[in-house]
């Protein structure tokens, strides 16, 4: 696994990186206890349905067979041989997955995943991505960003906000050419929907500037001391192009999409604990446009029309996904589950994480159970289960952002669930009443 990240500042205290970010990427694998790991940037989570098949071959080929779906939309394998590193950058490469060895790893964009799919939101943030990622690999100078720094393209339902991201940008219905609010650094500024792009990779270089200034080897936009705000007017000015600086609102913020349809075109399903199989990523592929991966450990199924030219009905695939084991309706107990690597994989890690959650998660819904009737609907809240992360330490690799029920292995076999001590075979009742009835924990981080 990575290095142990240096401890976190005291409140107030201004963070100090005084080495390198050693954060995987395609091309620099990490050692784990189970094999060498890659991490693969997908800006906006989107695979053709030839890249993720050369995903899925690759996986079955060098790795364990899986493909983990990470917090930010990106795509990790796992398991991989000590030599095997420059057989996987061919392989991606070939698959126009590479644009930019010298980029690679800098490529963090997710974007809003239903966009354009289900009637919502004001723009299609997934050109944008596009546009930000052709951008950002063809500048020199934008590969000095940490592998951890992010850019979130909201469409305008506020699914990509609560990221907390280092450069945003939401989508704003349309005035003169006012088709966005660029938010970074606690400042905003409204620029056109034509300039968005170009003003998140210009307020990526503010960053830059402000960081060297600094001189504490910032990696992200809140580890810059005070006095050191990013000059984001400044930049746009000197790209040339047009913006108005305005109060910084509250951003909107909603929920992810429910596992199923999501209009005509499209679909969405979960991976059981964010990792897919190769079988199972390559049925997302068959017969798709394209797939997009996202922050919430699930993939968008985009499909385009028919032979005769009528819009193929994605849902109907629904019931071939469930029976690969992909979570495909809002009322699985599994919906919102994650975990960490866990034993065997890491070495800081107190327990089998994994096989732990799946022991303490409830079955799926049988297929004559009709939704809304399982554990969370009696609760009263069919679809509303708060997210739930089992982690391994006290890193607690992955968790979600915002509200989510925190389930951490302690030295002596047990677990902590929100803070209570848990045994191990209590984990299932724990679980169920924490995701819907007491206090979860908060992360802004």
């Amino acid at each position: 696994m990575p290095p142990t990240p240096p401890p976190a500042p005291e409140p107030g205290e201004t963070r100090v990186r005084d080495r390198g970010d050693a954060c995987p990427g395609a091309l620099r694998l990490h050692p784990a206890d189970d094999g060498r790991l890659a991490r693969l940037r997908l800006p906006a989570g989107r695979l053709t349905p030839r890249q993720a098949r050369v995903l899925a071959d690759a996986a079955e080929r060098l790795g364990d067979g899986r493909i983990s779906v990470t917090s930010r939309g990106n795509a990790e394998l796992r398991g991989l041989g000590e030599g095997c590193g420059t057989e996987l950058a061919a392989l991606l490469a070939g698959a126009g997955l590479l644009p930019s060895p010298r980029h690679e790893r800098i490529r963090n964009i997710v974007a809003s995943p239903a966009a354009g799919l289900d009637g919502l939101g004001t723009a299609d943030v997934q050109l944008w991505a596009r546009e930000l990622d052709a951008l950002l690999c063809a500048e020199p100078w934008t590969a000095a960003l940490s592998g951890r720094f992010l850019f979130a393209l909201d469409d305008g339902r506020g699914d990509m906000t609560g990221l907390g991201a280092d450069v945003t940008l939401v989508a704003v219905p349309d005035a003169p050419d006012r088709g966005a609010l660029l938010w970074s650094g606690g400042r905003a500024l409204r620029v056109g929907g034509t300039d968005a792009a170009r003003a998140a990779a210009a307020a990526a270089g503010a960053f830059l500037a402000a960081a060297r200034a600094a001189g504490t080897g910032a990696w992200r936009v809140a580890e810059l001391p005070p006095g050191h705000a990013p000059d984001l007017a400044g930049a746009l000015a000197r790209a040339g192009i047009p913006a108005e600086p305005v109060p910084a609102p509250a951003l909107p913020h909603e929920a992810p999409p429910a596992p199923g349809p999501l209009g005509e075109r499209g679909l969405y399903v979960l991976a059981p604990l964010g990792r897919l199989t190769a079988a199972q990523l390559r049925a997302l592929a068959d017969g798709a446009d394209e797939v997009r991966l996202t922050p919430w450990r699930g993939a968008v199924v985009v499909t385009g029309q028919a032979a005769d030219g009528t819009t193929d009905r994605a849902a109907g695939r629904l019931p071939v996904l469930a029976g690969l084991g992909l979570i495909t309706r809002p009322d699985s107990p599994w919906a919102g589950v994650t975990a960490c690597t866990g034993r065997p994989g890491c070495a800081k890690s107190l327990a089998d994480v994994r096989g732990d959650a799946t022991a303490g998660t409830a079955p799926e819904p049988g297929p004559d159970e009709a939704p809304g009737t399982g554990d969370e609907a009696r609760a009263g809240s069919p679809g509303r289960l708060l997210p739930v992360h089992f982690s391994g330490c006290e890193r607690r690799c992955g968790h979600p952002r915002g509200e989510w029920v925190d389930v951490l292995a302690t030295a002596d076999g047990a677990y902590r669930v929100n803070g209570a001590p848990t045994p191990r075979t209590s984990l299932p009742g724990a679980v169920a009443t924490a995701r819907t009835t007491t206090t979860p924990t908060t992360t802004t981080r």
